[in-house]
């Protein structure tokens, strides 16, 4: 047969469209032709497919070779066409039997000697192979992925030459068998109960966890913020199905391992402060997922956040409020989730130490407004929670030292037991409402709505300022097991904005 159809995927965000490969071979002087908006790299994997095909043992064809890779408008790039690439000609030269090529999707990248390379964005490749209603066919190095993915048959390989056996009939590819979970607990590194005292710190994490909550923390070197911070994902639920696909999706397009998500682990980012907007967003001629959104699902830890630049903080605000980025490019425009919970640490003043009791701060208040301007009110405005992170003595922690505190196991269940609150009352947690659904589900007496209203009236509350309240009292309430947002719940979520100042 001069004429072989193989299926393989492309890659476009988070998103991985249908491509088809068609081989045709005709009489004529030897040549190898390949159309369909190929790029660099897919236009050398001619050298890669012939070294392979010839190291692998078979005969490379010295005929013409017209390979079209369709739709031919959807641009085409890296080496994850090589191996369908390379079954196509053999399967056009009639060196493999064509009767299972429409069964089965082909991924992979070729080395000259014929083994198979690991290519990235094999999940969405999956999902949507799934999809199809095909098996899919990826290199071994790539199984960890395609286990995320229940009901769909994975085989996987380490040669061209063991692909062409299993097409042959002369070997079974491996199966790959769905993700066997673990116990989270031996996942966690870090545990609440590291942290010695900070109670009202810990409270504020423990809202923030329970409602999905942006929370910042203020404090002198060494108080604890980050220590906080990197224990707030032991307190988050584990990912459940559909979430561990979503965000092991982003990592699997961004060529990073996706071992702990694939246990349920939520993401935790912590870029440094010299990160670039682009870095945190995402971008490049291909677009590929920044920091905010390899945190979907999870959390983004912005340490010495002044530090950052303007600019980079203030593309955060509308991702911050939409869940989702969209990178436009002339050629293409490419969306990727960003669903995140932004925790950021900053200190009260340049030198770190206004505020403290010892006195060693020596900035002026003018030096001190400025460096806590680098924070923009709208920005601020979309944060939930504030709160003050005080350092606590030498022997203050001395004294805490070896005393029980809570656990992380302990946080998280009351953590849980609010969010199956949430999701059985209105299918999202808190963080997520919109105003008309606040309006009937926080069901406040007339003294709470006056308490808010007085609140908004004398700290200058935004609209938006007001709604997060209202979600972070809601979440209070769910702690509590309460059903309606009482007068308490309204006054201790005004006490963890209380820090913010100019109605931010």
């Amino acid at each position: 047969m001069s004429l072989a159809i193989v299926h393989t995927r492309a890659q476009l965000g988070v998103v991985a469209p249908a491509v088809t490969v068609e081989t045709h071979m005709s009489p004529g002087l030897p040549a190898l032709n390949l159309v369909g908006l190929p790029e660099a790299a897919v236009r050398e994997s001619r050298e890669r497919v012939r070294s392979a095909i010839l190291n692998a043992g078979y005969e490379f064809p010295q005929r013409r070779i017209t390979i079209n890779l369709a739709p031919a408008d959807l641009p085409k790039d890296g080496g994850r066409f090589d191996l369908a690439i390379a079954v196509g000609i053999l399967a056009a030269s009639g060196q493999i039997p064509t009767d299972n090529l429409h069964k089965v999707e082909l991924l992979g990248e070729l080395a000259l000697s014929g083994d198979l390379r690991a290519v990235t964005g094999v999940l969405p490749a999956a999902v949507a192979c799934k999809k199809a209603g095909r098996a899919l066919l990826i290199p071994n190095e790539n199984r960890q992925e395609a286990r995320l993915v229940r009901e769909l048959k994975v085989r996987v390989a380490d040669r061209l030459l063991d692909v062409c056996a299993a097409f042959s009939g002369q070997k079974k590819l491996e199966a790959v068998e769905p993700q066997v979970e673990m116990p989270l607990h031996s996942i966690q590194r870090h545990d609440l109960s590291d942290v010695k005292g900070q109670v009202q710190a810990k409270r504020a994490l423990e809202i923030a966890a329970a409602g999905g909550h942006n929370l910042l923390m203020s404090g002198v070197p060494g108080s604890g913020k980050s220590m906080l911070a990197a224990r707030l994902p032991s307190l988050l639920p584990t990912l459940n199905e559909d979430e561990r696909l979503e965000a092991a999706a982003i990592y699997s397009v961004a060529g990073l391992p996706v071992d702990n998500i694939c246990q349920g682990v939520r993401p935790f980012r912590a870029p440094h402060h010299t990160a670039s907007p682009a870095a945190l967003v995402g971008g490049g001629s291909h677009p590929r997922p920044g920091e905010i959104s390899l945190a979907h699902q999870g959390v983004l830890f912005l340490d010495e956040m002044p530090e950052f630049s303007r600019k980079v903080l203030e593309v955060m605000r509308e991702p911050l409020e939409t869940g989702q980025i969209l990178i436009s490019r002339a050629s293409r425009q490419t969306e990727f989730p960003a669903r995140f919970q932004l925790i950021g640490a900053m200190n009260p003043c340049p030198c770190g130490y206004a505020g403290d009791p010892s006195g060693r701060c020596r900035c002026t208040p003018d030096q001190v407004r400025r460096y806590q301007d680098k924070l923009s009110g709208p920005l601020l405005d979309r944060i939930d929670l504030f709160v003050n992170v005080a350092a606590l003595p030498a022997d203050t922690l001395l004294r805490l030292d070896g005393q029980p505190s809570e656990s992380s196991a302990q946080v998280a269940e009351r953590v849980s037991q609010a969010l199956a609150r949430q999701y059985e009352r209105q299918g999202c947690r808190n963080n997520v409402l919109e105003a008309k659904q606040l309006d009937a589900i926080c069901d406040l007496s007339d003294s709470s709505r006056d308490t808010l209203a007085g609140a908004a009236s004398r700290f200058g509350l935004s609209a938006r300022a007001c709604h997060r309240v209202l979600k972070v009292a809601r979440t209070i309430a769910d702690l509590k097991g309460d059903v309606a947002v009482g007068r308490p719940a309204i006054m201790e979520a005004l006490g963890f904005r209380e820090g913010l100042s100019n109605g931010r």
